[in-house]
């Protein structure tokens, strides 16, 4: 896979101290494309169409990858790794998670994803080979980077983001991954420190293991390096670099700085998926079965926001008033079903004549389409 596509880099590099001697392509995360994206576009309009455009190219990728490892752990040539992390050296473009556990990690999971998209295809033989592999490659990842008392043998933040996120930490270990990753916060004064890789999981991780006000800490921190800090700049789009601009005005780098980039700006899939809560069923895809269950957090007195699904607008709408109370509006589109949960939800003031049952963390309500409101005191 190569760096971008169209590729317009193999032949034209022959200067460039990164790209030159064929290095333009298969590089891990960039080249995970080839698997996340059609895996995610069947998650958004449950469309196994382009499961089957992108199928052969799906598995190819996956295999380009184990034909390159050696006992599970592979490599290629360049690795741009956690790109422009800040936990390296002042101006290095590559942060200090080394591209082993990098290449493992999304090695494990396109390989989990691919396993998935052949068993939504009815490709059995895919489905149990590839899983098999993706389980074999777990297995390499906890003996190369856990100690048998459960330390993450790479102190980094993206490690632990990674190791997290992708479902690759032993659950006896968990707890002391999700701890270890607050003290890496703790210890950059609640900041991150993370690239192009880790940046985009990071409040996944911490909301998805117990800690979603950390997330929401995070979220809105506003001194460097920070989203708001780009905010407070001036930026209007979020930045290729945490320093795009420097506090005394001055850039990163002209020569690569651009202030309109995606991968900082992920961080709008978590205001969707946990701020707001909005998620797709995998085993009814296409929100044809949506999950709602937002995070209120972060001192926020409200948020609001909707998608619009192929059956139409999916809305939440959360509000507090003062301390006590918190309202809860959604939106469910017609031909569709919700599974709503109040997190946090101790006492129920309002709930439209909807039973409510307990679940983990709160309480769960199942809607057909409708608009419902609730107002509860959260724990």
């Amino acid at each position: 896979m190569p760096h971008v596509v169209p590729d317009i880099l193999t032949g034209k590099c022959d200067n460039d101290r990164f790209l030159s001697h064929g290095r333009t392509h298969s590089a891990a995360a960039w080249a995970d494309a080839a698997v996340i994206n059609p895996w995610t576009l069947y998650l958004m309009y449950g469309d196994k169409a382009i499961l089957r455009q992108q199928y052969d190219s799906m598995k190819s990728w996956v295999d380009f990858m184990r034909a390159h490892a050696v006992d599970h752990m592979w490599s290629y040539r360049l690795q741009f790794g956690d790109w422009v992390a800040l936990d390296a050296k002042e101006g290095s473009y590559f942060g200090a998670t080394p591209n082993e556990l990098t290449c493992m990690a999304y090695y494990a999971y396109s390989t989990r994803l691919f396993a998935r998209a052949a068993q939504v295809l009815g490709n059995d033989t895919d489905y149990a080979e590839y899983t098999a592999l993706h389980a074999a490659i777990v297995e390499r990842f906890q003996q190369e980077f856990f100690t048998p008392t459960g330390r993450l043998a790479v102190r980094t933040q993206t490690a632990h983001i990674l190791a997290l996120y992708f479902d690759l930490v032993p659950e006896a270990f968990r707890q002391r991954t999700v701890q270890t990753l607050l003290q890496l916060l703790e210890e950059n004064d609640g900041h991150l420190v993370t690239g192009f890789v880790g940046t985009p999981y990071f409040c996944h991780a911490l909301s998805e293991n117990g800690q979603p006000q950390a997330a929401w800490q995070l979220l809105l921190k506003e001194d460097f390096p920070s989203w708001l800090y780009q905010v407070h700049a001036g930026a209007t789009t979020i930045w290729e670099h945490w320093d795009g601009i420097k506090p005394d005005g001055s850039m990163w780098s002209p020569a690569m700085n651009s202030f309109n980039h995606y991968a900082y700006g992920a961080i709008g899939e978590w205001l969707y998926r946990a701020a707001a809560g909005i998620n797709p069923d995998e085993r009814a895809p296409g929100f044809k079965r949506i999950h709602l269950r937002p995070l209120p957090g972060g001192d926020l007195r409200w948020l609001k926001a909707s998608y619009q699904s192929n059956y139409g607008e999916i809305g939440v709408h959360w509000q507090r008033d003062g301390d006590k109370t918190l309202t809860l509006s959604v939106i469910i589109p017609p031909n569709t079903q919700a599974d709503v949960v109040l997190d946090g939800a101790r006492d129920i003031l309002h709930d439209d004549g909807v039973p409510l049952t307990s679940c983990p963390g709160g309480l769960r309500a199942t809607l057909g389409s409708g608009r419902y409101t609730f107002t509860y005191l959260p724990a």
